[in-house]
């Protein structure tokens, strides 16, 4: 039940009042932790730096609206693409927080992972632990008070400043980046600004936002209470086992549950909730007290797992997680999602050509016998590189010719427009919409064919 107490600490919760959580240190789920927020730190700063073919490996040019995933460029003509990715990538997160809930949160979340492993971490080194840094906040500015806030806040603005500059490089690339770095300031304000700004807001979100961002501000934390269900995996505190708490005395022979309500699960968690309490909108899934709970029952020689990654289904009723069927179905669906958009990317074509008869045109009958029909081409190059076109009609009877200047070139990244008649003799058409396929070779090589029709008379 519900208490007063409980409820203004709720409130305290959400209202933004400043946490000071303990670390975990030594936990298995903590040490892992760390090793994956290495990985995925190492990934993000070296991303930006690595080239294939001469070009970033990612890029993010919302700006121009160039786009390149694993050295591949996408530009605005394959929107269609990245309608379908974000789509994908929506229905994947339903799916999976369904499944795992909000493992992703706790794991590999950019605000988890700075949050925790590199600015908290920073806090305690200056600051000390939690007990620490509540009496550092507390106490009046002295000239140790004032060192140590110096030295955290610019380490914070330092950390703010690299994480600020590796978001540009994968907007603008990190050529430009370096430009705007090493040439004239003059020359680059606009980069100057973006830089600054974006180092004002992540010092902003990491020294004074912190665990708001997750507890109120991030939307995915919002939708988490629609999407979960009793069968859903989420870090749960097993109430059947633990209930009812209390110290441990030797003296007392009423029957209590493991827990001993040391209090160490809340005093870890960064947003400041007590997992007892049952599924909560603002849990991370972070882990912090399962290790906490963990080192408890070894000191009391209990099994561990009081807290753990588990369902409310399965905590009432006494199973173990399985990978059962429907856990089975929704990974199937994962599968499934993350293959068609695999598929539609590895059959995407480097060069996509339209060819379409002239509008509101039939034929055209010429003095010389023949009988010619209008095209209209679109070439789009999605590759980096220049492309040297050729059509070619693959029916001998049909002959190709360019209106005005003929297609050669098209550059990396344009769409190239143009026109062509296609003649054939009068006496050679038998019937009045013939078939037509095209062949289209750029440097050489077959990239594409196009079917098409010609309109013309029977005699």
């Amino acid at each position: 039940m519900t208490t007063a107490d409980d409820l203004l600490e709720d409130l305290a919760i959400t209202s933004g009042k400043r946490q000071y959580p303990r670390l975990p240190e030594g936990g298995r789920l903590y040490r892992w932790r760390g090793i994956v927020a290495g990985v995925l730190l190492l990934t993000l700063f070296g991303l930006p730096w690595l080239e294939f073919e001469g070009h970033p490996l990612f890029l993010f040019n919302v700006l121009e609206r160039k786009f390149i995933f694993f050295g591949v460029p996408f530009w605005p003509q394959d929107f269609h693409l990245v309608a379908i990715g974000l789509l994908t990538f929506i229905l994947f997160i339903v799916v999976f927080t369904v499944a795992f809930g909000r493992l992703w949160c706790g794991w590999a979340c950019p605000q988890t992972v700075f949050m925790e492993m590199i600015f908290r971490k920073i806090e305690n080194w200056i600051e000390g632990d939690y007990k620490a840094q509540k009496r550092l906040q507390a106490a009046t500015w002295t000239a140790e008070k004032i060192r140590k806030k110096a030295l955290k806040h610019g380490l914070f603005l330092l950390i703010a400043f690299a994480i600020s500059n590796t978001f540009l490089a994968y907007i603008i690339g990190k050529d430009e980046l370096l430009r705007i770095q090493t040439d004239d300031p003059a020359n680059h304000l606009g980069g100057l600004a973006a830089i600054l700004i974006f180092t004002v807001l992540f010092y902003l979100v990491f020294a004074k936002v912190r665990e708001m961002v997750c507890v109120v501000i991030c939307p995915y934390g919002r939708l988490q209470g629609v999407l979960l269900d009793k069968k859903s995996i989420v870090v749960a505190y097993d109430y059947v086992r633990g209930e009812p708490r209390g110290k441990l005395k030797k003296q007392d022979t009423a029957p209590k549950g493991d827990c001993v309500d040391c209090s160490l699960c809340v005093q870890v968690c960064p947003t400041g909730i007590d997992i007892r309490k049952g599924t909560q909108l603002e849990c991370i899934n972070c882990t912090a007290c399962i290790d906490a709970c963990d080192g408890v029952m070894n000191k009391i020689q209990k099994p561990i797992g009081l807290i753990r990654y588990a369902s409310q289904e399965g905590i009432e009723q006494h199973k173990k997680f399985r990978f059962d069927g429907r856990l089975q179905a929704y990974t199937a669906v994962l599968v499934v999602l993350i293959s068609v958009l695999s598929y539609l990317l590895i059959n995407r074509k480097d060069v996509e050509t339209t060819v379409l008869r002239a509008s509101g045109l039939t034929f055209q009958q010429q003095d010389n016998g023949q009988v010619s029909n209008l095209y209209t081409v679109e070439v789009i190059n999605k590759t980096f590189r220049p492309i040297e076109l050729n059509f070619k009609v693959k029916n001998p009877d049909f002959q190709l010719q360019y209106v005005g200047q003929a297609l050669k070139t098209v550059r990396p990244g344009e769409l190239t427009k143009g026109s062509f008649f296609l003649l054939t003799p009068a006496k050679k058409i038998t019937e009045n919409k013939t078939p037509i396929e095209i062949e289209v070779t750029a440097n050489g090589q077959l990239i594409d064919q196009v079917k098409t029709n010609f309109m013309g008379p029977v005699e």
